[in-house]
């Protein structure tokens, strides 16, 4: 397939580009097969380099005798393009539909990416299963790494190594994996180094109707409880949808069989529900003309704000459970694909401060969402203004992110990160020129030779010029566990991202610039300050060795006759 046949028109004078809170820019407009260019050839002029993946949506207004292209992105920014040619504005918007939608993932841009950096470290090992395990020795005595699913036959959605109970051999793992849906069997997500309770994630099990069981997943999740001591199953679907899943032939884990184990209820809409919930919110954010009672209405029939808050209520219950009890859990709802992972990261960013760092919340999402199988390519496609949706597509990751953000607007000194970052994030899981959000699990990821064939986003990320824009000036280190609020007035819509084509920031980024300048002053002070106690400290020394002042401390008889 060559993408030529897809271009109608490569190139078009005279187009005018409009952005907002931008003067609008007059240039040649450039179709090249992976993006949308457009130049005006001046110095210091705005120009536009767009992925046509990052185009969610086109909307084309005809007036003789050119034409507006409007781009709605899936990082939720607005594009205008002025034509003085209908036929121009036509060729141009067909042309952008057809390469947006390539379905043939070796055509997608981070297979044709070249770096023009020197690469520091390579991004595909850093953060590999064995890596992060042998970073957590204090486990090592009761967890092992298990190769089972080395081939990927046990669980295709799960990474080739994973940490397991010693306790529990292979062929065990194999059994409980054909009990549990998609053969997610529970695995170690996090071990608390300061209350040694542990939390695994899995899908539902599959009882069905006839209330079936599976010696070797009891056996598994049985394991992890010592002699007397009790654990919590969080199932993130309501007492209802759980039971109604055994008419499917899933279910839950029957107490009769899990006596430990006490189970919570702990409801999360499912992920079909989030993609109506952001399509609402987005179109809530668009009208501008609304009044204030009916943008408040919108925002609440949304419902975008409700889920947030029961995302970070079900974090918060598995966190308390492992911190304030010393409890064990074990997290899954349905799949295990999407709200599982959404309450075991937040966990993590709860309790352990190591995830509030960059290249500790870099290892979260690499283990919680990639190497656990979220399925970025299938819940990614579209964003909020695709016409065309599909019933995979949910912003699942989108919602994670912005749970992030709200704990991050409560404790903004406890985060190495600003909100830049969060942002960053959600534009390259949409749209990027590196292989790390690609395809749905790390089986697609190795069959395609991404680390081979691509840059990873963690290789970008780990340059000191890159990393030292998203640095938090207002970072103090934090070892404690911090609880969010959830109350309703705690919560608030992240209009740095949702709004940003309605909202200028440039106030806000202003107001950060200046924090910046103040914190690097206040360090090059304290500098100085540092460097004059020395040179005093050194000073008195040698006028007490010289006779010229007495030690401070001695006891002597100073009084003047």
């Amino acid at each position: 397939m060559e993408f030529a046949e897809f271009i109608k028109k490569p190139m078009v004078n005279n187009v005018v580009l409009w952005k907002p809170f931008r003067k609008s820019v007059e240039g040649t407009l450039c179709i090249t097969g992976h993006h949308l260019i457009l130049s005006s050839r001046k110095d210091n002029k705005e120009e536009l380099w767009l992925l046509h993946n990052n185009v969610d949506s086109i909307e084309k207004k005809l007036s003789q005798p050119g034409g507006i292209l409007s781009l709605k992105c899936k990082d939720f920014t607005l594009v205008a393009l002025e034509f003085q040619s209908a036929e121009d504005c036509l060729n141009v918007g067909a042309s952008i539909e057809q390469l947006s939608n390539i379905d043939n993932l070796t055509l997608s841009y981070p297979f044709f990416y070249r770096a023009m950096f020197e690469p520091l470290e390579d991004g595909w090992q850093a953060f590999l299963p064995e890596n992060e395990y042998t970073r957590c020795k204090e486990c090592s005595e009761e967890w092992r790494l298990s190769y089972v699913n080395k081939d990927y036959s046990v669980c295709p959605s799960y990474p080739h190594a994973v940490i397991v109970p010693k306790t529990v051999d292979d062929d065990t793992l194999v059994k409980a994996a054909q009990f549990r849906q998609h053969g997610r069997f529970p695995v170690l997500s996090y071990y608390s180094k300061q209350t040694k309770a542990v939390m695994m994630r899995s899908s539902q099990p599959l009882t069905g109707q006839n209330n079936k069981r599976c010696r070797e997943d009891e056996k598994l999740v049985n394991s992890v409880l010592g002699i007397g001591k009790r654990g919590y199953i969080v199932d993130t679907r309501s007492s209802s949808a759980a039971k109604s899943a055994q008419s499917k032939g899933g279910g839950y884990e029957p107490e009769a069989h899990y006596s430990q184990w006490r189970r919570i209820n702990q409801p999360i809409e499912r992920r079909q529900h989030f993609h109506e919930s952001l399509i609402k919110l987005m179109e809530a954010c668009s009208d501008n003309g609304a009044s204030m009672d009916k943008w408040l209405s919108k925002l609440e029939s949304s419902n975008w704000l409700t889920n947030i808050k029961d995302i970070l209520t079900c974090a918060c219950t598995v966190a308390q459970c492992m911190d304030s009890e010393g409890a064990s859990v074990l997290v899954h709802g349905s799949e295990g694909l999407d709200t599982t992972l959404q309450v075991t990261s937040l966990v993590q960013l709860i309790l352990d401060h190591d995830c509030r760092t960059i290249n500790g919340f870099e290892a979260l999402v690499e283990r919680e969402w990639l190497q656990a199988g979220h399925p970025f390519s299938d819940r990614c496609a579209k964003s909020a203004y695709a016409t065309t949706k599909t019933r995979q597509e949910s912003p699942t990751f989108l919602m994670f992110l912005d749970c992030v953000w709200q704990i991050w607007q409560q404790f903004p000194c406890s985060f190495e990160f600003t909100e830049d970052f969060l942002i960053l994030l959600q534009q390259h899981a949409y749209s990027s020129q590196f292989g790390t959000f690609l395809c749905n699990n790390e089986r697609e990821r190795r069959h395609y030779r991404l680390s081979k064939k691509s840059v990873s986003l963690w290789t970008y990320l780990a340059r000191p010029e890159v990393l030292g824009v998203f640095l938090n000036p207002m970072y103090d280190p934090n070892p404690r566990v911090i609880w969010p609020s959830v109350a309703p007035q705690s919560l608030s819509l992240w209009a740095g991202l949702y709004q940003r084509s309605m909202i200028n920031q440039s106030k806000q980024k202003e107001a950060w610039k200046e924090i910046t300048k103040i914190r690097e002053y206040d360090k090059e002070l304290r500098s100085k300050v540092t460097k004059l106690r020395r040179q005093l400290a050194s000073l008195e020394k040698e006028a007490i060795g010289a006779g010229v002042i007495m030690p401070v401390g001695l006891d002597v008889d100073c009084t003047i006759d």
